[in-house]
């Protein structure tokens, strides 16, 4: 019987990938009108290294690249880039089709939700709140709740301990094969990969179900609750 449904918040719940590449995209060009002499390309492929090095959620990107660039820190280029990414994060910011009717109906049948991110906590609570799930999760757990990064058995043992559900009664919904589906198989859960969210489009996809859409998450909850 499956009591609780966990998943992991981006490209999961929420497109975070595209997101990321619109403000990435509007700071490039809100940095380049208020002055910084070089191509949207070259400015990409600098943004990229610096992701590259100090992983995606880093939040003094423009910063160093500025510093990087000019020798220096130009803050009107910098304020410049920073608004426009924020104002552009924020309209690209939305869960996919289907998220909010498939989490209230699971509410409905009285299955507790949980999360499971890899996000600080900061940032995870940020975008929750901005599509207005702050409210929906009985348990959510970030990187700043353990310290340790999923496929580590930890965070989702952390999750579960909050639910108070045993591994066996509950699921993971996540769109990393060797972080969501590993370590939830590994503590032993019921497994269903994101397809819909696969920003990496090569992996070696080992679950017990594999969503096109979240919505037909209903059916599996519901055939093994029969």
């Amino acid at each position: 019987m499956i009591k609780a449904v966990i998943f992991d918040l981006d490209n999961t719940l929420v497109d975070f990938m595209a997101m990321k590449q619109q403000a990435i995209d509007a700071a490039i060009n809100a940095m380049i009108d208020a002055g910084l002499d070089l191509t949207s390309s070259q400015l990409q492929g600098h943004i990229k290294t610096i992701y590259d090095a100090q992983g995606i959620e880093y939040q003094r990107v423009f910063d160093e690249l500025l510093t990087q660039q000019l020798g220096y820190l130009d803050y009107r280029i910098l304020s410049a880039g920073i608004i426009a990414y924020r104002r552009a994060r924020e309209a690209a910011l939305k869960p996919y089709p289907h998220v909010t009717a498939t989490l209230m109906s699971l509410v409905k049948s009285n299955i507790k939700l949980g999360v499971v991110s890899d996000a600080p906590a900061r940032e995870a609570w940020l975008r929750l709140c901005h599509i207005n799930y702050h409210h929906t999760f009985d348990a959510v757990v970030t990187y700043d709740d353990t310290g340790e990064r999923k496929p580590s058995p930890v965070p989702f043992l952390t999750a579960l301990k909050k639910l108070d559900i045993a591994p066996e009664h509950a699921i993971m919904v996540g769109d990393w094969v060797e972080r969501d589906m590993v370590g939830a198989k590994n503590v032993g859960m019921h497994t269903a990969f994101a397809q819909y969210g696969d920003s990496f489009g090569n992996q070696d996809v080992k679950a017990d179900y594999v969503l096109q859409d979240i919505s037909e998450l209903l059916n599996i909850v519901a055939d093994h609750n029969r």
